[in-house]
């Protein structure tokens, strides 16, 4: 019984090593001391992120990537790394100075890529069986708010300026309709009369709970999060109405950037679709942020993603 005993001291440590270890080599991997002296390197396929965890990210990202490296050895791969970028302009770096080989991202950090470094969709991901989603506006059911073409001096809470379904569609959706976006510092912030005031609450949950306790008149999450009482409590969703949707758009997006070998594109392309037939890859691909199927780009999604760089697009020329 003591060797079970030392086992059970022994499990916890041991976890909360290999986390260590793992974080120190994410932070590592962030690039914040420069250049990493394997970058670039033809023979090494670099897996990039945008990242406020790396730790946790790492540990989704090396799995897949250690599947994906020995079926490319006949395009010269030999090695896999992976780099993490702090935010979109970061990483848009990377990827103009051949940094970064593959991201993978939503479509909304995707279109940002795309735009400001040349990044190309090579294919959707399905997560979780959903290829596509949709952003949905919500507000207290005894607000009076009936429709989002009306809400001129009002509060809404967006998620993170980094997020698809819960800022750049729904943002570029409200602008469109004519809106004007202000950033408030906090709820109690004055909003003008011909405005729709905004703040970021950074997760799900606490957009439900804000607009709930009525810091704020509008949230806005996909629908999948509106579903899933971890991020909209069942104690919450009873009390609120949907007012509004977006369009569809992908749920994820794997890039490559612009100047990648082709031959290493297009091998890469046939081993992650090929990856959802391969029980080898299953457990990789649960990892990687609950991937299911990795699908080319077809004209629906071209469509997609064509109708979110407009929204993009129009957010940051407006608002940011």
């Amino acid at each position: 019984m003591r060797v079970n005993h030392q086992q059970d001291r022994h499990g916890p440590i041991a976890a909360t090593v290999a986390r260590l270890r793992s974080f120190i080599l994410a932070v590592c991997l962030l690039g914040v001391a420069g250049t990493p002296a394997w970058a670039g390197e033809s023979h090494i396929l670099v897996l990039g992120r945008i990242s406020d965890d790396p730790a946790a990210h790492y540990e989704q990202l090396k799995p897949l990537l250690d599947y994906v490296v020995p079926r490319m050895a006949d395009v010269g791969i030999r090695e896999g790394r992976i780099l993490m970028a702090r935010d979109p302009q970061q990483m848009a770096s990377y990827l103009r100075r051949e940094r970064v080989d593959w991201v993978t991202e939503t479509s909304g950090s995707g279109a940002l890529l795309a735009e400001r470094a040349g990044a190309r969709p090579l294919l959707v991901t399905e997560r979780d069986g959903e290829r596509s989603y949709h952003a949905v506006f919500f507000a207290r059911a005894d607000s009076g708010i009936t429709g989002i073409d009306s809400l001129q001096g009002s509060r809404i809470a967006f998620q993170r300026p980094t997020s698809t379904s819960a800022y750049f569609v729904p943002a570029g959706q409200l602008l469109r309709s004519g809106l004007k976006l202000d950033l408030l510092m906090s709820p109690l912030d004055t909003v003008g009369p011909d405005a729709l005031g905004y703040l970021f609450a950074r997760s799900e949950l606490n957009i439900a709970t804000w607009v709930h306790k009525g810091l704020v008149d509008v949230g806005v999450v996909s629908n999948l999060d509106w579903a899933n009482p971890r991020r909209m409590p069942e104690a919450f969703r009873k009390d609120m109405v949907l007012i509004g949707r977006s369009e569809e758009f992908p749920r994820a997006l794997e890039l490559v950037r612009a100047n990648l070998d082709p031959a290493v594109r297009e091998r890469l392309r046939q081993v992650l679709v090929e990856a959802a037939d391969d029980p080898l890859a299953a457990a990789a691909m649960h990892e990687f942020f609950g991937t299911t199927r990795f699908l080319p780009l077809d004209e629906e999604a071209r469509r997609e993603l064509a109708h979110l760089r407009e929204l993009v697009q129009l957010v940051r020329s407006q608002v940011e």
